[in-house]
């Protein structure tokens, strides 16, 4: 692996956290029902995630993955399902990690809100989609599989803890907003739109 690839996986990971997916959109949850620090519990359990994708792939357990089809597949839907839910259930109005006017007065505890992130990151096809298709890519197989995913996790998790972070405090300079209903309403719907965009994506591609 060279520096140049390096750099361009840094670049995409970069990117993707940038975009508004559901990670980005618990964040953000976070932050507008609570504040900032409250949503840091949400990150770290985003990118925690994230890390146990990182060691799967040096396990070459995500490869077993691409080499059978059908295991792919059923994994690909089942996160689908979970986005699909998560989208309803923000469409809705119903409790869930992505649901703001049902939560603005409750405060979960921290091990609830990093356990939600992890459960949340781990079903995200995206994610799954991104280890099993993109980060094969960056590595050569002819040097140290293990340390070159070591250098590849440390590119990914510290520049989306501080995209996190920074979606986070942006969020929580606009909690004043959700004691207006409607701009909570419209909030989550928002989110609920996105989050079952991303779902029918990943069905059909």
């Amino acid at each position: 692996m060279n520096y140049q690839s390096l750099a361009l996986f840094t670049l995409t990971e970069a990117a993707l956290s940038l975009s508004p997916g559901p990670a980005v959109m618990m964040v953000i949850t976070c932050a507008l029902t609570s504040s900032w620090r409250r949503s840091v519990y949400a990150t770290l359990g985003i990118l925690s995630g994230n890390a146990i994708y990182f060691v799967l792939s040096a396990s070459g357990i995500s490869g077993l993955i691409l080499q059978a089809p059908g295991l792919f597949v059923t994994i690909k839907y089942l996160g689908a399902l979970y986005l699909a839910y998560l989208a309803i259930s923000a469409l809705t109005g119903r409790p869930s990690p992505l649901t703001i006017s049902q939560l603005r007065n409750t405060s979960p505890p921290p091990l609830t809100v990093y356990l939600q992130a992890l459960m949340l990151q781990l079903t995200n096809p995206k994610t799954l989609l991104m280890f099993i298709a993109i980060l094969p890519q960056f590595v050569d197989t002819s040097q140290p599989v293990a340390f070159q995913i070591f250098l590849l996790a440390v590119c990914s998790i510290v520049p989306e803890w501080f995209i996190l972070l920074g979606y986070g405090i942006a969020a929580s300079r606009a909690r004043h907003l959700i004691a207006e209903e409607k701009y909570a309403v419209a909030t989550e719907r928002i989110a609920g739109v996105l989050v079952l965009f991303a779902a029918f994506m990943v069905v059909i591609n």
